[in-house]
């Protein structure tokens, strides 16, 4: 199927697997770029040293094209951008938009460049920065998201922008990529699906957690960071949402701290971290300190295992996926079924 998504950026499939900090990593990100689809590296949990590691690791698993998802408020994002354009990567992403400076270096360099946004005026922004694409979160996905619906957003979006957009929040099977396809989208995005693969590191009991959730077990939350973030809800979660502030803090001093180990951060770095995820919210002391140390709680979960200390984010979709197939599975499946789908549309009279 070729896409404005599949000409850009030289992949066979209009599918893209998102960037998940503790999931999107060589295995996972390799074995997408195999199947066809485009695979998306997460660079914000990794140390520059992990990162250009990372790249080459994927390098060394696949002549296809990926990409890297990169932090564009990041200390040293000139620093990862040079790494990406150094090893050849053919698409930077970014989860928050970059700096028009960003944009035009990398588009020198001839890297693809494609911001994730959740609104329509962010989607203006960055194509006026020339973004050579842009991905749409809906209210759907998983992680930090918006209020409006993929369907209401998506839309909005392609009928305001002339460069490709690629749907994200909510999409599991080839339905959803015909359902894109007709809102006038060039691919869809997946994160929830594509950890729920065999070829997703995460380990098995924090699978079998998700594959067992419901619908109605997939929420959003503001306890975690101050921002709202859709996740699963746990008994970690519900004690969040319940907790007073001063057992808040001493519990966000402890996650800090142990992030901080495992960072090399320093306390005022952290700090200045969280603060600058406030995006002007009113948090608390003790919010601050996890919007800085959320990665450490994802860790907990995605590495270590670890659900009643960590967080899972989570899609919607999280509540009807019930398989772990592997990525050219999956892929392949996507695909049959879209064609299905459109098969069986009326065709119109001559």
């Amino acid at each position: 199927m070729e896409t404005a998504l599949t000409e850009l950026v030289g992949v066979r499939h209009p599918i893209v697997q998102t960037g998940m900090g503790w999931v999107a990593g060589p295995r996972l990100v390799s074995a997408t770029a195999n199947a066809g689809a485009l695979g998306v590296l997460a660079s914000a949990t990794m140390t520059v040293d992990e990162l250009r590691a990372a790249v080459r690791e994927v390098r060394s698993r696949t002549d296809r094209p990926f990409g890297v998802n990169l932090r564009a408020d990041a200390g040293d994002a000139r620093e990862r951008v040079r790494i990406v354009v150094d090893e050849g990567v053919r698409v930077a992403s970014f989860a928050l938009a970059p700096s028009r400076d960003l944009i035009a270096e990398l588009k020198d360099a001839g890297v693809v460049v494609i911001p994730s946004v959740g609104a329509r005026r962010h989607a203006e922004k960055v194509a006026g920065w020339g973004a050579d694409a842009v991905l749409v979160q809906g209210g759907e996905g998983g992680g930090h998201t918006g209020e409006v619906a993929t369907s209401v957003l998506l839309p909005q979006v392609v009928d305001a922008v002339g460069i490709p957009v690629i749907a994200a929040g909510g999409f599991h099977d080839g339905r959803g990529l015909v359902a894109a396809l007709a809102h006038g989208a060039a691919g869809i995005a997946m994160g929830t699906r594509f950890l729920l693969t065999s070829d997703s590191t995460v380990p098995d009991a924090v699978k079998a957690r998700y594959l067992a959730a419901t619908v109605k077990d997939v929420t959003v939350t503001t306890a975690v960071d101050g921002l709202p973030h859709r996740m699963l809800r746990t008994e970690l979660v519900a004690s969040l949402e319940n907790a007073g502030r001063v057992r808040s803090l001493a519990r966000a001093l402890r996650r800090a701290n142990g992030f901080r180990r495992l960072s090399g951060l320093s306390w005022p770095a952290m700090i200045r971290d969280g603060l600058a995820l406030r995006h002007g919210k009113d948090l608390s002391w003790s919010q601050v300190l996890l919007a800085a140390n959320t990665p450490m709680l994802l860790r907990a979960s995605m590495v270590e295992g670890r659900t009643d200390l960590g967080v899972m984010a989570a899609g919607q979709v999280a509540g009807v996926i019930d398989d772990l197939p592997s990525c050219e599975e999956l892929i392949t499946r996507i695909m049959a079924e879209a064609a299905q789908v459109l098969r069986a549309l009326p065709r119109p009279e001559p």
